[in-house]
């Protein structure tokens, strides 16, 4: 276990412990009286504690719980129940097991975009068109009306403010799966004191801000794209290209509330790790397939095809 105890003293929340996740790698804040606690991420039982690493930086912003305990386990239950039949055995009919809240770290990340953009803008008219067909035998000619398109080149700025772009800062729980779990609602966020997470597990930052500088400007400049996209004129536009200048970069640390399950569906398989968003309930989880199962349907497809050809077959002798 700990070859060191380090204890941070605060005058709200008390004793905390900062510990370290041998499995999975998570940093983790907990109470002084959790130090027992598993791993929230990966259920390991042995979680070690650690020393201060320099240079992380302290979260400026929190957001609440607001969906309870309770509340967590009955939407992974009917999460659960509605995953596809050609998931392992045991998933659709397990119980959800432990519950655990942990503070996630994010960088919460603004900044105001210059773009310079270039593309083509498509304005749809519309034309009578002559044309010769058959009918009856005979050849007649009649006219249509047809759309078509004159293209012309575009090219401008726009400059705009790009607001509460968030990437995980932790590495138990990826950037995918929170995205999945998003949209979380930033009007409830709060200045961060520790009273804020007193009693629940708070994770720190374990991966560095440069490495989440880098993802968060990449989905600001895939916003960026989306919103020229919307801002072109004309009826359609095609090769929209742009390049975007960042100024007054903002990158805070806040703490997203999540809830997070280990499902046991199977004696000897790895738990099934399932997300709560802590605040709106939505569920994310990867329920893994059967080999079997899907097997077994592709084969009873083609039997069913091999069997409908035969008739078929026998039907035209």
């Amino acid at each position: 276990m700990a070859e060191q105890s380090r204890e941070t003293t605060s005058a709200v929340a008390g004793p905390r412990l900062h510990l370290g996740c041998p499995s999975c790698g998570a940093q983790l804040v907990v109470e002084a009286s959790l130090r027992t606690t598993r791993c929230p991420y990966c259920a390991a039982p042995n979680v070690v504690e650690r020393p201060p690493v320099p240079g992380v930086p302290e979260p400026v912003f929190a957001l609440g719980f607001t969906v309870t305990h309770g509340a967590a386990k009955e939407h992974v239950a009917r999460w659960l129940k509605t995953r596809s039949r050609f998931t392992r055995s045991g998933i659709r009919t397990a119980e959800p097991g432990e519950v655990r809240g942990v503070y996630v770290p994010a960088y919460l990340y603004s900044v105001l975009a210059h773009a310079r953009f270039r593309a083509s803008i498509g304005e749809d008219y519309q034309e009578q068109e002559t044309y010769t067909t058959t009918e009856n035998g005979k050849t007649v000619t009649r006219t249509r009306t047809v759309t078509r398109t004159e293209w012309r080149s575009l090219d401008g700025e726009l400059k705009g403010y790009v607001a509460d772009v968030l990437v995980t800062a932790s590495t138990g729980l990826r950037n995918d799966e929170l995205e999945a779990l998003e949209p979380f609602d930033l009007r409830g966020l709060a200045r961060y004191t520790p009273a804020l997470i007193s009693g629940w597990v708070a994770e720190e930052p374990s991966l560095t801000r440069e490495q989440c500088l880098v993802q968060a400007r990449r989905e600001a400049e895939e916003l960026v794209g989306e919103r020229l996209g919307r801002f072109m004129p004309g009826d359609s536009h095609r090769e929209l290209q742009h390049e975007s200048r960042l100024d007054w970069e903002a990158l805070d640390v806040c703490l997203l509330p999540v809830w997070v399950l280990a499902v046991r569906y199977a004696e000897g398989e790895p738990p099934l790790r399932v997300l709560v968003n802590g605040q709106t309930g939505e569920v994310q989880g990867k329920a893994p397939l059967s080999v079997w199962k899907v097997t077994a349907a592709v084969l009873a497809v083609l039997v069913l095809v091999a069997v409908g050809w035969l008739l078929s077959q026998g039907g035209g002798r």
